[in-house]
């Protein structure tokens, strides 16, 4: 089970949100790459990166801050925000992102998520972000009538390669994450579920590595880290089955 230490971009500098909210900011670095290489020397063998500005903007924004972060992790990077075409999954995964996460895409053009996955397997992941059990788009500003599960089935034959299941009324506050329904998508559906939103502490990584046997993949955190509640290495070591 993989522990994805979170970089969220405004602006080009690494920032977290409060249920995705722009104006409830709190920056954390001004150097992605700086940020990156800290997360690598701690053992973090994944990192998720989310552009923020491209999630609202529906294109890429942050582009120079991507590749300062690939430039400086030597470890895979999934990216998400503002992917929403062919030719830009074409043109991250050239610039060396190792996979690439499709949100409201997977809602309103189901059929490029298709497509993408085929064409490059292994390397294509849908995000699917939810309000009250149903399913938030364009970063997280409109909240649709469609249910997380019933989207989640739409890719079961798909190739997808993973799910990242975010809970946003949680995200950013640090109350926990919702565990048992992310533990519920991955039972629904046979494509690894990553649990994403409202991390706090080693409970909840232990919380998630409870419900391995039902789908779950790993488990994504960015405030927690970056205020010291999750000491990273620990974390990860947690998740392998280890213990320190």
């Amino acid at each position: 089970m993989i522990l994805f230490p979170a970089i969220d971009l405004k602006d080009g500098r690494c920032v977290r949100l409060v249920k995705g909210d722009m104006e409830q900011v709190t920056v954390f670095n001004d150097s992605p790459g700086d940020q990156a290489q800290s997360f690598v020397a701690a053992g973090a063998e994944w990192i998720h990166v989310v552009d923020l500005n491209g999630a609202f903007a529906g294109k890429p924004v942050n582009r120079a801050a991507v590749e300062a972060i690939l430039s400086a992790a030597r470890v895979p990077v999934q990216l998400g925000g503002g992917i929403r075409d062919i030719a830009t999954i074409e043109a991250w995964l050239g610039a060396g992102v190792a996979r690439v996460i499709l949100g409201t895409a997977a809602v309103k053009d189901p059929e490029l998520v298709r497509s993408a996955a085929r064409k490059f397997p292994g390397k294509v992941a849908v995000g699917i972000d939810a309000r009250g059990g149903y399913v938030a788009t364009e970063g997280w500003a409109e909240t649709s009538q469609l249910e997380v599960a019933d989207l989640a089935r739409r890719f079961v034959d798909a190739g997808v390669a993973a799910i990242i299941h975010t809970d946003i009324d949680r995200d950013g506050l640090l109350g926990g994450a919702n565990v048992a329904a992310s533990a519920a998508l991955a039972q629904a559906v046979p494509i690894p579920v990553i649990v994403s939103g409202g991390v706090a502490s080693l409970d909840d990584l232990k919380a998630v590595k409870a419900q391995e046997a039902s789908g779950l993949a790993g488990v994504i955190s960015g405030r927690a880290i970056y205020d010291g509640r999750i000491d990273l290495a620990a974390g990860i070591a947690l998740l392998k089955g280890a213990q320190r």
